[in-house]
């Protein structure tokens, strides 16, 4: 008797175990680099083109949607929730304090519409964002990497999820920003790589303010510099005045962002804490150095980051527009 109580109880145990491991791994197993051989084989050219398109005319979308995949990943899993647009009954995830800044999503707009002209609702706005994201960092001179996809599209968004913190404030303390990413899944490794998408786009006055004002860790006459057009008072339109995150190459994926938080020219203070005594001294050493190491562990962490909590299979849809869910 007292064998098969233990039997039963381990036999419950393993279940309970199997149901947890389930939760926190998501279903990133049924993802595919070649989901949409068949369904849509031209899905790779039709956002490229776009991508390309967009990037010409305004270098910045490139990093503008490297963000969207950050912001929609970090929120809930990669599932698009990011892209919907509130309703007279429904309050999506735009308005969130994170993602006040959030941009380009008339391109996400503008690859869906072409995307669905090759295959109607086939490819997910969620898969898209992963597709786009990549193409961006190699259209701007970075790596290339093959992406895995079969994500669908949540049926909902969560503007309390979106504004609890899980996306880091650019005034991140080291542990919190360590803590943020481990909560996905993400090493410290992978942190600070994926900090290395700093090395393009731009950021307003209004998050960068207390540290060119009130850090010790910043070289002066950078700070001087910034200070030139972001004014210490806060307050309408200096909020909104905006820097290049990377000045040496703002519209080049490289890895001058490490170099510049070796010269103590970090942007945003949560740049900087990443070169400050501490953890992650060595590994921003390493990437300022040897720019293939560092495209070797941003596409690691790329893949990893696109892994936190897909929705697939029969779970979600595959959204007609990015910016609605389905009737």
């Amino acid at each position: 008797m007292a064998a098969s109580t233990s039997h039963s109880f381990c036999s419950s145990l393993a279940i309970v175990l199997l149901a947890v491991l389930v939760i926190f791994t998501g279903s990133s197993s049924a993802l595919s680099k070649n989901h949409y051989s068949k369904s849509c084989p031209k899905v790779f050219t039709a956002v490229q083109s776009v991508v390309q398109s967009a990037i010409s005319k305004q270098p910045r979308q490139g990093a503008s949607l490297l963000r969207l995949f950050f912001h929609d990943c970090f929120v809930n899993g990669c599932d698009g929730s990011v892209l919907l647009d509130d309703t007279s009954t429904f309050t999506g995830e735009k308005t969130a304090r994170p993602n006040g800044s959030l941009r380009a999503f008339e391109v996400v707009d503008d690859i869906k519409s072409k995307v669905e002209k090759e295959c109607p609702e086939v490819v997910s706005c969620a898969d898209i964002l992963v597709i786009a994201a990549r193409d961006s960092v190699e259209i701007l001179g970075g790596p290339s990497w093959d992406v895995k996809l079969g994500r669908r599209d949540s049926k909902t968004a969560s503007l309390s999820a979106a504004n609890s913190g899980v996306i880091p404030p650019p005034n991140s303390t080291l542990s919190n920003l360590i803590s943020r990413f481990q909560a996905k899944g993400l090493s410290t490794k992978d942190m600070v790589a994926l900090f290395g998408a700093h090395t393009i786009g731009k950021a307003r006055c209004v998050v960068f303010r207390d540290h060119i004002y009130n850090d010790s860790n910043i070289d002066s006459s950078f700070a001087k510099t910034r200070q030139n057009k972001c004014p210490r008072t806060t307050g309408l339109p200096g909020d909104n005045k905006i820097a290049p995150l990377d000045p040496q190459t703002p519209t080049t994926f490289d890895n001058y962002y490490f170099k510049n938080l070796i010269s103590l020219k970090g942007l945003l203070r949560s740049d900087q804490v990443l070169l400050n005594g501490g953890s992650t001294d060595s590994l921003v050493k390493t990437y300022s150095q040897d720019v293939k190491t560092f495209y070797s562990d941003f596409v690691k962490a790329m893949i990893k980051m696109g892994d936190i909590n897909p929705l697939t299979q029969s779970s979600g849809e595959i959204r007609k527009n990015c910016r609605k869910v389905n009737n």
